[in-house]
């Protein structure tokens, strides 16, 4: 029998197929003849080694499911990661509140009715002092003296007014600003008085000087103050009348003491220059007698004792205050200022009043006890003022008004029995996600019967709660048809986001030990070819990044890119950098030892003595006969960076959410107690990363063995 070796055989097959194409073939084909000789390539050779491996191949297999589950099984599944879903259930919430007005909310009547802040600041404690003596009005003076006037309209009703009134003097102690005069002009600028005369002015000039003092003029005593350069502001302090200018005395003197005396705040007197009254002859006939006009004063007393006596004129109504709140008819619609003063000020007078165009009417209930109604021209109801307030317990005023009427009544009633909390069964609307309404086809709310418990709280408000049907988002729903892996903390489709989260878990996998190849590869390279100085400067580099403590680095990072609120991609990018950095050293000095054992071989002799460049010695034909190498190590490797992304995701320091992975979503249940209660979120994960991780070593196992045959020996 004939032996051949491999040359022979190759030369006579290449022989025997030429003499075929020149038609020169023989007919038959001999038991001994070179073309029955088959010759594999060393990569086929590495592959059917591996194919025999059944624990590689079932790797192979997982880590293709994997990938046809992560890459191609959100492109048919209908959800997306970051969907969220609701669903319709019954939930206790606090669904109102409501109070009983105690103090009044004013409105303006009038914008041209200036109305110092202090008195509308005050308007409570006057009005809370009027309902205690039982006073159907009260004035009151503003710090610059102006006269206002409170006035009782009916229940839970006032109206402050701003008097045209003229200040005639004060009685008692009294400080009165004269004026300021300018000492170098002699110029007099009156304040509070009338004009004294030049006499008094040219006394003022000669006496203001320095910074304060006093001078005396017709037997009165001024004092001064200086202002700004030579101006001085000139002052009067007087004990009795003080008159604002011309003196009256006599007759008004003497009404003024006796009103003073007698407590009364208003007294009379005849109007000297008032036309005299004629009376007709029928009237003189009849009896009748003509009426003299008067002139109406009032006397305001101050905290210190002191009066201020104003003439009476005319007053302007700037503001009403009432103690009631405004309910209408249809819900939430909005009514204007000019609704709510208008039938304020007609609940108590004419009855019917126009507001932005239309016409309605008003009635005290029980004189208005029970609050103010008001109907439209077709009297129809269509608003209420009521003493209470009740709204949604976010503040919202989308109550029906039938509900608020029930709940109000509810909170009579229990008050009156004296209890601290009560219940009734009533309709509340359905809501939708929005948290609006659900409504039918006709555009009505769907109600649902509910039982409302009311519940007085120690601040004397009322917190109405209830279990309404609420489209809430499905946290942690068990696994159905529609979500196979039930929905986790979020309302996120498990399944989805499983999907999604092996996108990036495998993506991390195969960026990270890609970067830690190119660097590994270079640095390695480079060492165990120029060895010297370049291997041991590299060599110390590794030994650095050798030392390097990953997980501390990485806590610093995350906790920076938290506080500079990075993108999530961008923390992945940086993640993936950071992993494949500290990463490299192993490989590279993989690739040195490789480099060192085979720089010296016979085939790179032959590429320096043909001139080959250093570059192409090193990546095309050192380098290449490490990669089966490299393959193996970053095959295994791959696994690793899957557990160290996950590990980095389950603490917060990699992908945040919405973003998935398989660490993230583990995280989302992270406590004992949530695990035992939902298996069916970290379970499925933690088979998958577990499957991954094996795969991976698996098939890495099975390339090694593949490559170096003898290894198992």
């Amino acid at each position: 029998m004939a032996y051949y070796n491999l040359n022979d055989a190759l030369k006579r097959k290449e022989e025997h197929e030429q003499a075929e194409r020149a038609g020169h073939a023989d007919e038959g084909m001999h038991l001994d003849d070179v073309t029955r000789v088959k010759v594999l390539s060393p990569g086929r050779q590495v592959v059917k080694r591996f194919m025999r491996n059944r624990l590689a191949i079932f790797g192979l297999c997982v880590l293709i499911f994997m990938f046809v589950f992560c890459f191609a099984g959100p492109l048919f599944y209908p959800y997306g990661q970051t969907e969220v879903f609701y669903e319709y259930d019954t939930m206790s919430v606090d669904y109102a509140l409501a109070s009983r007005n105690t103090s009044y909310t004013g409105y303006t009547v009038d914008e041209s009715v200036e109305i110092e802040r202090n008195v509308a600041s005050a308007m409570n404690t006057n009005i809370k002092a009027m309902e205690a003596d039982g006073l159907e009005t009260m004035n009151v003076s503003g710090s610059d003296g102006t006269l206002y006037s409170i006035d009782r309209l009916g229940e839970g009703v006032y109206t402050l007014s701003r008097h045209q009134a003229e200040r005639i003097c004060t009685v008692g102690v009294s400080t009165v600003h004269i004026g300021l005069i300018d000492t170098i002009t002699g110029e007099m600028t009156y304040g509070d008085v009338d004009s004294l005369g030049s006499g008094f002015e040219s006394a003022a000039a000669a006496a203001c000087t320095g910074l304060e003092g006093e001078f005396s003029y017709n037997g009165a005593t001024y004092t001064f103050e200086r202002e700004a350069g030579r101006r001085y502001n000139i002052y009067l302090t007087n004990e009795g009348i003080t008159y604002f200018g011309t003196a009256i005395g006599g007759e008004f003197e003497d009404a003024l003491y006796a009103a003073i005396d007698a407590g009364e705040e208003l007294f009379e007197l005849p109007d000297p220059d008032a036309e005299p009254v004629e009376l007709t002859e029928e009237q003189i006939a009849a009896g009748e007698t003509a009426e003299t006009p008067m002139i109406e004063f009032t006397v305001h007393a101050d905290s210190n004792g002191n009066y201020s006596v104003y003439r009476l004129t005319e007053t302007d109504t700037g503001m009403v205050y009432t103690l009631f709140s405004l309910d209408t008819y249809e819900t939430g619609l909005q009514v204007s200022n000019e609704f709510r003063v208008n039938a304020l000020l007609a609940a108590y007078g004419s009855g019917s009043f126009t507001a932005d165009g239309e016409s309605y009417t008003v009635e005290a209930l029980d004189g208005g006890q029970d609050g103010l109604l008001i109907r439209d021209v077709s009297g129809n109801e269509y608003a209420e003022f009521t003493t209470f307030v009740i709204r949604r317990y976010d503040g919202t005023d989308t109550m029906s008004y039938n509900l608020k009427g029930d709940i109000r009544d509810a909170i009579i009633a229990m008050t009156e029995a004296g209890q601290m909390n009560t219940a009734i069964v009533s309709q509340v609307p359905q809501q939708n996600e929005q948290g609006g309404y659900v409504t039918d086809e006709n555009g009505n709310a769907v109600l649902n019967d509910t039982e409302l418990r009311i519940t007085q709280r120690n601040t004397g408000e009322y917190v109405i709660n209830c279990d309404q049907i609420t489209f809430l988002i499905d946290l942690y729903a068990d696994p159905s048809a529609e979500h196979p892996l039930g929905t986790d903390g979020d309302g996120f489709d498990v399944l989805s986001r499983v999907m999604y989260g092996g996108r990036i878990s495998l993506m991390v996998g195969f960026v990270v030990v890609i970067l830690e190849i190119l660097l590994g590869v270079i640095m390695g390279g480079l060492a165990g070819y120029y060895g010297k100085w370049v291997d041991n400067l590299i060599m110390r580099l590794v030994d650095i990044f050798y030392c390097l403590p990953m997980m501390p680095i990485m806590i610093i990072l995350g906790a920076l890119m938290d506080a500079l609120r990075m993108d999530t991609y961008i923390r992945l990018m940086i993640m993936m950098a950071a992993l494949g950095i500290m990463g490299w050293a192993g490989i590279a000095r993989l690739v040195r030892g490789q480099i060192l054992s085979l720089r010296e071989q016979e085939f790179m002799v032959a590429t320096e003595a043909t001139g080959i460049r250093v570059k192409d010695r090193i990546f095309r034909h050192l380098v290449p006969n490490v990669m089966p190498q490299l393959i193996v190590i970053a095959t295994l490797n791959i696994g690793s960076i899957i557990i160290t992304e996950s590990t980095l995701s389950f603490l917060g320091l990699g992908v945040k959410h919405p973003l998935a992975t398989w660490g993230t979503i583990i995280n989302s249940v992270s406590s004992a107690t949530m695990m035992q209660e939902y298996p069916f979120i970290w379970i499925p994960v933690g088979l998958l990363i577990c499957l991954t991780v094996i795969a991976f070593n698996f098939v890495g196992d099975g390339l090694r063995d593949a490559y170096d045959p003898k290894a198992k020996n």
